[in-house]
């Protein structure tokens, strides 16, 4: 199942949503809408800095990932940035593959 890695931060209407719902609140969001997608969170964490809220899901494909994205982004409680983290046996089979390439030359 392809993992994303989601790194987001509330805008004020967010974080008065948060401070209203707590860190338990918001987790339980989280977990509804992927469990209804067919994936798991593996991990959320809140954090200081750029970032208010890291989260590591499991989801069925790509497709489901960018229905979240949609969904949340349409609330303008979020801005979000979607990573997909691929394994090391990913990588290792991508090396396998072969790709003719020309770059581009002045």
């Amino acid at each position: 199942m392809p993992k994303f890695l989601i790194q987001a931060t509330y805008t004020s209407e967010g974080a008065k949503g948060l401070l209203q719902e707590g860190g338990s609140g918001r987790r339980a969001a989280v977990d509804q809408v992927v469990t209804d997608l067919g994936g798991t969170v593996e991990s959320v964490y809140f954090t200081f800095g750029d970032n208010d809220i890291i989260l590591i899901l499991d989801l069925p494909d790509p497709i489901s990932m960018a229905a979240i994205s949609l969904a949340v982004k349409a609330t303008g409680a979020l801005h979000t940035q979607a990573t997909p983290l691929l394994t090391t046996e990913e990588i290792d089979e991508a090396t396998r593959r072969r790709v003719t390439f020309r770059a581009p030359r002045g």
